[in-house]
């Protein structure tokens, strides 16, 4: 950028840890957590989820998703300007996110969203990205991980060459896990390439199959 900083703009696909061309289907973030980071509550509503064969994730019912879900599962446009990021998804069910870059600090008291509300800076060449206020009718992931409303998340952004983004994403929630863990993937650059229209009501016939 005119700036100094590493631009991000352009397409960015999501592969999740699965490598799934799909944005990781089936991204489960115990795959990178510790072991003892559920606490009862968590590995309760967990359970349950999994138990009813998902029947209640957002997703499956065109709502939006947790900031952590829409990393592992999104093909994403940066728009990048110094003062503000906006990042627009083609999937799944999401608003888009605008990141402020202008100094600001996060609402002392927010009112919860799908989303929440985030603040970034650039660490040398990493992007950071600070989000809080997230509602808790989400969920982390697809494998039925849930979240509180205490949930802060950070997301570092490091783009290592011109097609690829290191992305390293901190989940800290003390109303659900014992302690902070961070999972870690790649964005790949899709040039050439434009999002697709996603409309996730249109003929959707499933919903009213999702028995558990």
């Amino acid at each position: 950028m005119a700036d100094g900083k590493p631009d991000l703009t352009g397409v960015w696909e999501t592969r999740g840890y699965t490598g799934d061309r799909q944005y990781g289907l089936d991204y489960d973030v115990a795959q990178q957590m510790p072991a003892g980071t559920r606490t009862p509550f968590a590995e309760a509503a967990r359970l349950k989820n999994l138990q009813n064969l998902r029947k209640d994730m957002p997703l499956s019912r065109c709502l939006p998703v947790s900031v952590s879900f829409l990393n592992l599962r999104s093909v994403t446009r940066f728009v990048q300007t110094p003062g503000l990021i906006v990042t627009l998804h083609e999937s799944p069910n999401s608003p888009h996110r605008m990141i402020f870059m202008d100094g600001r600090e996060l609402p002392k008291d927010p009112n919860p969203t799908w989303l929440g509300y985030s603040v970034g800076h650039f660490e040398g060449d990493t992007l950071v990205i600070e989000t809080r206020g997230q509602n808790d009718k989400s969920w982390i992931d697809t494998g039925g991980h849930p979240h509180t409303e205490q949930l802060r998340v950070i997301e570092k952004f490091r783009r290592r060459n011109f097609g690829n983004i290191d992305l390293e994403v901190t989940i800290d929630d003390p109303g659900a896990y014992a302690k902070p863990w961070t999972v870690r993937y790649p964005l790949t650059y899709m040039p050439d390439t434009e999002l697709i229209e996603y409309v996730c009501t249109e003929n959707n016939k499933d919903v009213e199959h999702l028995v558990g």
